[in-house]
């Protein structure tokens, strides 16, 4: 079977890296973006590539595009797309790590970074991956399937506490605790191996239904969320990108789901805004912390794209643009410590944690 990759929000996200007059609110009046430019860009989620295929059909021949991806299907594709275009680095790694890899590169400032958040297309497509609950496969859910516990593996030890706060937190689930407690009492009898067997049991425990949601679909979620750190590595790599972003860098981000486009809405506001945090203080206004980044607006999907690719629906492509102040290291401290505390029940290992 053939697995087609969507990519959502496709030439808004390109364009907000390579178009100097690119304004969110205006984009879709001239979305033609024209010439090409220099300078180092990442995509820090390559998936199957669509929007650095785009992107490096608007870079010069003498800039750099660096690829990252957790996925070793991923990167499959991605070091067949370095083999066809010197320009395409290729890393093996999660975005919470990329100041390691820029530091490893020896990468210089970089003139634009892109996010797509969350799974695509091809991994909730494949059965096997364990993404989906519309398919039965193994209960795996892991990105990179090279290490770490699968889904199965967790749900066989985990107690009933620690899975009502996953689920809740990051399914942002009311019947988390029901849910928790189902299962954790069938495993003592049968234990669950499929995405089957999962989102049957967690069907049978929901008492409503939300209009057009599949009842386990805030479970899976949450779990995937857990067992990926998907948080934690947001936390860690958007103070990572600020500080290496060109003056004028763009940092472009497309978020699917509440809690991590807070994460990345609080973010960018605290940098625009970094005086808001003293505006009561006795401070004169030119003493006060100047913005760190500029806001360009934020993009959703059209009524076209979202009819076509029902994953767009959720999406939302939030853009910021750097400033030339320099970064004051109490900000980023400060800045830092806040992503994590939002992040904080991601950070322990899932196999040292909660185990009954």
């Amino acid at each position: 079977m053939t697995l087609v990759h969507r990519s959502v929000l496709l030439e808004p996200t390109v364009a907000a890296l390579v178009d100097p007059s690119f304004e969110a609110r205006r984009w879709a009046q001239n979305p033609a973006i024209q010439g090409l430019v220099d300078g180092v860009y990442v995509d820090c989620t390559f998936g199957r590539g669509g929007h650095s295929r785009l992107l490096l059909s608007h870079l010069s021949s003498q800039a750099r595009l660096i690829v990252i991806d957790k996925d070793p299907q991923a990167i499959a594709v991605a070091q067949e797309l370095a083999a066809q275009d010197s320009r395409v680095t290729v890393v093996h790694s999660g975005f919470g790590d990329l100041a390691q890899a820029l530091d490893e590169l020896d990468v210089g400032p970089l003139q634009g970074v892109m996010m797509d958040l969350g799974i695509s297309s091809p991994q909730i497509d494949d059965a096997e991956r364990g993404f989906s609950f519309m398919r039965e496969g193994p209960l795996d859910m892991r990105m990179d399937t090279s290490g770490g516990l699968t889904a199965e593996q967790w749900l066989a030890e985990v107690s009933v506490e620690v899975l009502k706060e996953v689920i809740a937190e990051y399914g942002e689930e009311r019947f988390a605790f029901q849910i928790a407690k189902a299962i954790v009492d069938r495993r003592q009898s049968r234990p669950l191996h499929t995405t089957r067997d999962l989102a049957e049991l967690v069907a049978g425990v929901v008492r409503t239904r939300e209009k057009g949601q599949h009842p386990a679909t805030r479970t899976f979620q949450a779990i995937r969320i857990y067992l990926n750190r998907e948080l934690e590595e947001l936390a860690y790599a958007l103070p990572s990108i600020l500080s290496r972003l060109a003056t004028r860098g763009r940092l472009a981000v497309i978020a699917f789901h509440s809690l991590e486009d807070r994460m990345v809405k609080q973010f960018m506001n605290a940098a625009a805004r970094p005086a808001q945090e003293q505006s009561r203080l006795p401070i004169l206004e030119k003493d006060l912390p100047q913005p760190l980044v500029q806001s360009l607006g934020r993009i959703l999907p059209t009524d076209e794209e979202s009819s076509d690719n029902p994953r767009a629906r959720s999406a939302v492509l939030r853009v910021v643009q750097r400033t030339d102040t320099p970064i004051p290291q109490d900000w980023m401290r400060s800045a830092s410590e806040r992503l994590l505390q939002q992040a904080a029940y991601s950070r322990q290992p899932a196999g040292k944690r909660g185990r009954r």
